[in-house]
């Protein structure tokens, strides 16, 4: 049975501030189901230790080179029963916020010295040294928090075989140049063929160059990041790499995302029995304030609230949807100029826009469930959950022809997609949308066809699984 030790900084359910999570929690399970023993390495953050109580001691490493004291604990994830491996590190991972920022938001000042340790326990796990008696085949590193794992297995001289995937190539882990030597790093890796990224470390950069095999989050993204556009000044090493970099695209969890057995829904539905849809759009209605109009076209929005995301256009074509006897409903937190306008729109336009400024799972699946029309135009996704999500609930995307998004909804069949990147080119695919909404047969076809589409983890993780095996033989 191949082994693979899956280093992470956040798995769902155990921490979670993105899509990162989403995948690190779906992913080994999915390998598990199909006979390949994964398992998982992650930070000791306050919230993991306190959803894992029954963790135990497996290792413990006494004056690390430039870390300390540090425990290695076991436990698993619950429902998944995921072996978990967790850093006890209480002076880098047990504090207040989130898992790189503080709680006013901003980045904690040593995330060098945290993620350095979490790459530097993956490397140590993977090679002859490591003190369990299991020991992995492989390494698979994700983003830039676990990018110095294949560059410490290099330097020691351990041949394990690493895969690094990119998440999202916007996030590099760009530290000082005298970051190399407290690190641990011999002298000779800052350069060019090593970790050096103009004139300063990048984790990133060092995984992307010492890994076996570079993988990205859908097969378009994988194309895209090796062109200037989105190569964010890493598409000249990722070009010379392409013959080992292959996108291969995220799954949903389909028991979690799943509208005939949501327990977030009061109203049950499938691509069989549709009527309860009609239930939830009434309920979220109700729920947010909103006229109670089920003819009325109800667009939603749930996202990290981040010029990435495109909600600036939402913005600027909301009074087209208002003017059309349309409703909007948006869930998310992020940058405060973002947030105070849709305070404002909300507050301008009571009974036909709501904003929830915050993160609310139970709510999320409720906006998806009770929603005509999902708005995705983010000027760039790397993959992008929420699009599969509204297609198996009945929610009819809408999308930027960018990365995961166009790889995984298809244009006048399941969706729509435009290409100009703008606020006008939404427009005009919003109504697109609102003219085939006013023909029922039609808008029901197309909902059924998205609802039909299968985003399961266990394609996924047969490639995954295929690509393991050429890289072990």
């Amino acid at each position: 049975m191949t082994s693979i030790l899956f280093a992470t900084s956040e798995a769902r359910p155990l921490i979670k501030t993105g899509g990162l999570a989403d995948v690190s929690g779906a992913l080994p399970a999915a390998l598990r189901e199909i006979g390949v023993d994964c398992r998982i390495l992650l930070p000791g953050y306050r919230k993991v230790m306190d959803a894992l109580p029954d963790l135990h001691e497996v290792a413990r490493f006494h004056e690390l080179p430039y870390f300390g004291n540090v425990r290695l604990l076991e436990g698993r994830i619950p429902v998944s029963e995921t072996p978990v491996y967790v850093i006890d590190s209480p002076w880098h991972y047990l504090r207040e916020g989130g898992p790189y920022q503080d709680a006013l938001g901003k980045d904690f000042p040593d995330n060098a010295w945290r993620f350095g340790l979490l790459s530097y326990l993956a490397a140590r796990l993977a090679s002859p040294d490591s003190p369990l008696d299991w020991r992995p085949d492989l390494l698979h590193g994700n983003d830039w928090q676990t990018g110095l794992a294949p560059a410490y297995l290099h330097y020691a001289g351990h041949r394990t075989p690493c895969v690094m995937t990119i998440h999202n190539l916007a996030h590099q882990g760009i530290f000082p140049p005298e970051m190399v030597e407290e690190l641990g790093l011999p002298p000779e890796s800052f350069d060019i063929s090593g970790v050096e990224y103009y004139g300063n470390l990048s984790f990133l950069k060092a995984g992307l160059y010492f890994a076996d095999w570079i993988t990205t989050v859908s097969p378009s993204y994988a194309e895209e990041i090796q062109h200037a556009h989105l190569g964010m000044g890493m598409q000249g090493l990722l070009t010379d790499r392409r013959d080992h970099l292959t996108g291969i695209l995220n799954g949903i969890d389909t028991t979690d995302w799943n509208p005939a057995g949501d327990p977030h829904l009061n109203c049950k539905y499938s691509s069989r029995a549709t009527p309860g849809k009609k239930g939830c759009k009434q309920a979220l209605q109700a729920e947010m304030g909103l006229i109670a109009d089920t003819d009325a076209p109800l667009f939603g929005v749930v996202s990290r609230l981040a010029d990435q995301k495109g909600l600036d256009w939402v913005l600027q074509v909301s009074g087209g949807i208002l003017d059309r006897g349309g409703q909007l409903v948006v869930l998310g937190t992020g940058e405060k100029t973002i947030e105070t306008a849709l305070r404002n729109l909300a507050h301008n336009h009571p009974g036909r826009v709501a904003a929830f400024i915050g993160y609310d799972e139970s709510l999320s699946h409720r906006i998806e469930a009770g929603i005509d029309i999902f708005l995705m135009p983010s000027r760039f996704e790397p993959c992008g959950l929420n699009q599969m999500y509204s297609l198996r609930y009945g929610s009819v995307p809408i999308v930027h022809a960018t990365g995961g998004l166009k790889d995984t909804v298809e244009d006048g069949v399941t969706g729509f997609v435009y290409r100009e990147p703008n606020s006008h080119g939404l427009w005009v695919a919003i109504e697109r949308a609102l003219a085939l909404f006013a023909q029922k047969p039609a808008w029901r076809k197309m909902m059924l066809a998205g609802m039909k589409q299968d985003f399961s983890w266990e394609k996924s993780a047969r490639e995954y699984a295929a690509l393991y095996d050429r890289l072990l033989t």
